[in-house]
């Protein structure tokens, strides 16, 4: 009776055999698949540069540390896609078209990309728009609503408080002064800006229509429309998903067929150590607040240097003036950085990043100097603005590469003061002046021109004009007749300066890179280091070299419209004490 469990045993092992040896049949273990996914937050203003050493470099990040991680997570062969939230209403076209690049160089490594956009205008929009598919709350709306320009008239608050403004120009559509000495746009000046935002609104409808695959005509109904709920933006065709975030999940989930879905948050972020207990926590609180880093061998491997000229350019003994604004362009800095990428033996070239709406004639022009006289490559690449003086700088470079929605030209002279006389009587205060020559009061801040200062100011700045008209028509291998015609002050986009014969190709900071790399003999994907110039300040230097970066971060997050009428006013104090001034207008608003 024993027997028959072992013998029913012994059946039940051979049927197991067969089962096995039955292909067919046999029970097939199955792995679930994983997808991994990443995501950034974008949110406020990158602007150009890099970013300080330390905590407070972390705290701001600048444009470049966002496309290091986009870049990052292209390469990363981990990832199947990337997540962006977007919240960039503030940044400007060709921050725009950086940012759409590098979302482009993550597609073409096979990652899909999914934009989240909350109540986005048109930047977050055409941002979004570059992705696979965008995704909106319910609640959510879409505000493609088309492009207005803003300027800020001054004469009449200056005419009831006694303040003549009194500029003159060169070119008659040279309007950077104009805010001051008009309360409306001049015919020239209204026509240059009506072309140069007749050529963003058309990018803005091509990218659209491109990258929704609608009809340009579509496109402009949809943006006369303006103002979308998250539904209505569905059904025409703007968005792909109306839900939320949590939903966006499970949706993702499903499309990509995957049992288990991971999203990896703040990708790319640095890994801040906050643990400053104990004498060693005060110690690395000290390193991170002075931007002391691990020191990082040089290499002998090849490089680019890239060089930023961000900001107003001043004359390096006014830059104190500019209160409240640590991006400035100065002679000082900018020759330095040049000669330390000369002197580098393993610098093949050079990248001039311009983001300036120019400045002082003269500092520009010293600007210009050391760049003409280098003997490595130097590619020009504009940012957002390259105008007057920033187009100044940019012209003596080997090749000028541009932004399609760069803002560029402007090349002309303005020069004058604010003569304060008729304020001061009203509050009781007379002047009296003893002189001795002609021209004695022209830079008087109380009294405005006479007629010889007058006309002695007018052929100083005509002669400066021509100075910057002939080194143009000579860097760009252009008749001066061709030049002076679009000079006179004129601004442009990038797509037209482009057709102007101003600049030489449209593309990125990377395109510029590429570019000097040809230039310097070296193959497109020839491997590079980029070396940053200058050498950003650590927020302990700006602590020390007086109030302006540490009162800056502070007023810029409690009043940055007050922040930014005293950067305009302390910049203007400095630059219009000098002869003559290559500046675009400061108060045009692209919205």
């Amino acid at each position: 009776m024993r027997i028959v469990p072992w013998i029913l045993t012994l059946v039940a092992l051979l049927a197991g055999h067969a089962l096995l040896a039955d292909g067919d049949d046999a029970p097939q273990k199955t792995e679930k698949k994983t997808v991994r996914l990443a995501s950034l937050s974008l949110q406020g203003n990158y602007p150009e540069g890099t970013s300080a050493p330390g905590l407070f470099g972390e705290i701001a990040p600048r444009l470049a540390d966002i496309l290091e991680r986009l870049d990052k997570a292209a390469q990363d062969e981990k990832l199947s896609g990337l997540i962006l939230d977007l919240r960039l209403s503030e940044v400007g076209f060709a921050t725009t078209e950086e940012l759409r690049a590098a979302i482009r160089r993550v597609r073409a490594a096979n990652k899909k990309v999914y934009a989240v956009v909350r109540s986005a205008a048109n930047r977050d929009y055409l941002i979004a728009a570059a992705c696979d598919e965008i995704c909106i709350p319910p609640a959510g709306l879409l505000m493609v609503n088309g492009l207005q320009a803003e300027v800020m008239f001054y004469k009449g608050i200056f005419d009831k408080l006694g303040i003549q403004a009194e500029f003159m120009q060169v070119g008659n559509f040279k309007g950077a002064a104009e805010p001051y000495t008009r309360s409306e746009m001049s015919p020239e000046f209204r026509r240059q800006f009506e072309t140069v935002l007749d050529d963003y609104y058309a990018i803005l409808v091509e990218t659209i229509a491109q990258d929704r695959k609608l009809d340009p005509g579509k496109v402009k109904e949809l943006i006369d429309e303006g103002l979308f709920t998250a539904a209505r933006a569905k059904e025409v065709g703007l968005v792909d998903r109306v839900c939320y975030e949590d939903q966006l999940t499970d949706q993702l989930k499903l499309a990509l067929g995957a049992d288990e879905l991971t999203i990896e948050k703040d990708y790319g972020k640095k890994k801040l150590d906050t643990d400053f207990s104990g004498f060693a926590g005060f110690i690395k609180l000290m390193e991170m607040i002075s931007g002391q880093q691990p020191g990082k061998r040089s290499t002998k491997a090849d490089k680019v240097a890239v060089i930023y000229a961000v900001g107003p350019i001043m004359d390096d003994a006014d830059a104190t003036f500019s209160m409240f604004d640590s991006q400035l362009v100065t002679p000082d800095e900018m020759i330095k950085a040049i000669r330390q990428a000369e002197d580098d033996v393993t610098v093949k070239a050079m990248v001039l990043r311009v983001d300036s709406p120019g400045g002082s004639a003269l500092a520009s022009d010293l600007i210009w100097r050391e760049i003409v006289r280098a003997k490595k490559p130097i590619v020009a690449s504009m940012a957002e603005t390259a105008a007057s003086g920033g187009y100044y700088i940019s012209m003596g470079a080997d090749k000028i590469v541009a932004e399609p929605g760069t803002l560029t030209g402007s090349i002309g002279v303005i020069g004058g003061k604010f003569a304060i006389e008729g304020m001061l009587n009203k509050f009781g205060v007379n002047t009296d002046v003893i002189s001795r020559g002609k021209s004695a009061g022209v830079f008087s801040m109380t009294e405005p021109f006479t007629e010889p200062e007058r006309e002695a100011w007018q052929r100083m700045m005509n002669d400066i004009y021509g100075q910057f008209t002939s080194k143009a028509a000579d860097g760009r291998k252009m008749e001066p007749g061709r030049l002076h015609d679009l000079a006179q002050g004129k601004v442009y986009t990038g797509r037209q300066a482009l057709a102007n014969g101003l600049v030489d190709m449209l593309g990125t900071l990377g395109d510029a890179v590429r570019e000097a790399k040809l230039l310097a003999g070296l193959k497109p994907d020839d491997k590079v280091e980029i070396l940053n110039l200058p050498k950003p300040k650590s927020f302990l230097d700006q602590l020390l070299e007086g109030p302006s970066a540490s009162a800056s971060a502070k007023a810029n997050a409690l009043a940055p419209e007050l922040v930014a009428l005293v950067k305009k006013a302390s910049q203007l104090r400095a630059l219009f004490s000098k002869p003559a001034v290559t500046l675009m207008p400061f108060e045009v608003r692209f919205r």
